[in-house]
């Protein structure tokens, strides 16, 4: 199994979460943050915003689905033919999973 941390538009969340429910992956976290890339942050006029408003999105799906969700997150979060800014998608293993509600390690 595989954790997708997809940093997107707060704009965008939606397009991608609906994207993934259609795809079969609907089990999605979504939780606010804020943030800069390698621009750091954007001046408009006089006035520089340091830190910008993102949307994190946690998916957990097996190895051999990460194409696909990777390529279903990238169409839905792109912004025309891609901008500074449209996000940023990490990837990590997950070692093991466990259900709180039962105690259960899921395979």
């Amino acid at each position: 199994m595989i954790m997708i941390k997809a940093v997107v538009r707060p704009e965008k969340s939606d397009d991608v979460l609906a994207g993934l429910l259609e795809a079969g992956y609907p089990a999605v976290t979504k939780i606010p943050v804020f943030g800069r890339g390698k621009q750091r942050g954007i001046k408009i006029g006089d006035v520089h915003y340091d830190e910008l408003p993102k949307e994190l999105l946690l998916v957990v799906i097996p190895d051999a689905d990460k194409d696909f969700v990777l390529n279903t997150i990238i169409e839905r979060a792109k912004t025309g033919s891609g901008n500074f800014g449209d996000g940023k998608i990490f990837i990590e293993p997950v070692e093991e999973i466990y259900t709180i509600s039962s105690g259960v390690k899921e395979s």
